[in-house]
């Protein structure tokens, strides 16, 4: 399968290098788990229970890698991917039956629940994104989802075809037990190991934990019912002022919240770039300014 770079110029590389990307990240997950057999996989195959914070963590890694990495490596990535999602198998709680985990129906859901939040999210939180560039951010993610096994042309490719997807999924959600306690482990979770450190700071961490849960739709949060209702709009404002607390947090210092593999893939990225004519001196997050690209590519700015 051909890997796309995702070059500074593409709408996915204005989202996804933005800081609210965590909160988008997180309030993912928690729209996600409302789909009983993605929630019921995640359970029964990964440590999420110990370590849900880890997971979220792998994901970055994983819409880091396809997004700034170079072709060999989302190459491999994607390989990888489908590699361990086709031998793993969950047990439907309805039925008693084992299925295959990589249905396309379930790749479908997580992958939109995932993209829908990072969209939903950067443009509350204050990013710049016109309707168009928001529509041709989702048609980019149709390549990126293909790298999990998924056909582009099956997947929604604008903000039209999002919406009509997530109401038109909404009689198959509901609110697990698994569901239920993912939401308690994201609101108050473990550490993983590389920022086990930051534990004393632990109690800062709800806040963020119920801004990710205030961000999700109306009726999800409904479903949950699990903290009382705030008025929107001091939501809204919350996220505008996270994201930008979080951008004034230097890109190095940042670096440290993803593993190892991945600080080291963003290095590379940085090399990569600078090679190519990038003025990296505001880092991988100054590439959102025209003004940072090679001249000869200043037209393609997203319109």
């Amino acid at each position: 399968m051909a890997a796309t770079v995702q070059p500074p110029e593409s709408v996915t590389w204005r989202v996804h290098i933005d800081r609210s990307m965590w909160v988008g990240g997180v309030r993912g997950l928690m729209l996600q788990a409302l789909h009983p057999m993605a929630m019921w996989g995640v359970w029964q195959n990964s440590n999420f229970q110990e370590d849900p914070l880890g997971r979220l963590q792998r994901t970055a890694d994983f819409v880091g890698m396809a997004t700034f990495g170079g072709p060999e490596e989302i190459a491999e990535l994607a390989a990888r991917v489908r590699g361990i999602h086709r031998g793993l198998r969950i047990l439907n709680h309805d039925t008693g039956r084992r299925e295959r985990l990589d249905q396309p129906e379930l790749l479908l859901w997580v992958h939109c629940a995932e993209v829908h939040s990072y969209l939903e999210v950067a443009r509350r939180s204050g990013l710049p994104l016109t309707d168009r560039m928001a529509d041709q951010y989702l048609d980019e993610q149709r390549h990126t989802a293909t790298y999990v096994g998924l056909h582009a042309e099956d997947v929604p490719g604008s903000v039209a075809e999002m919406e009509t997807y997530i109401n038109d999924m909404r009689s198959s959600l509901r609110v697990t037990e698994e569901a239920a306690a993912t939401v308690r482990f994201l609101l108050w979770p473990t550490m993983p190991e590389n920022l086990r450190f930051l534990t004393p700071g632990k109690p800062g961490y709800l806040p963020f934990g119920a801004l990710c849960y205030y961000s999700l739709p109306d009726w999800a949060r409904k479903m949950y019912g699990v903290l009382p209702e705030v008025p929107q709009p001091a939501v809204t404002a919350a996220l505008r002022s996270f994201r930008l607390a979080m951008t004034a947090v230097p890109e190095r210092l940042h670096d440290f919240a993803f593993m190892k593999p991945t600080r080291d893939m963003l290095e590379r990225s940085r090399r990569r770039l600078a090679a190519e004519g990038y003025d990296l001196s505001q880092g991988l997050i100054g590439l959102r300014d025209p003004r940072t690209w090679p001249s000869q590519r200043r037209s393609l700015t997203p319109a």
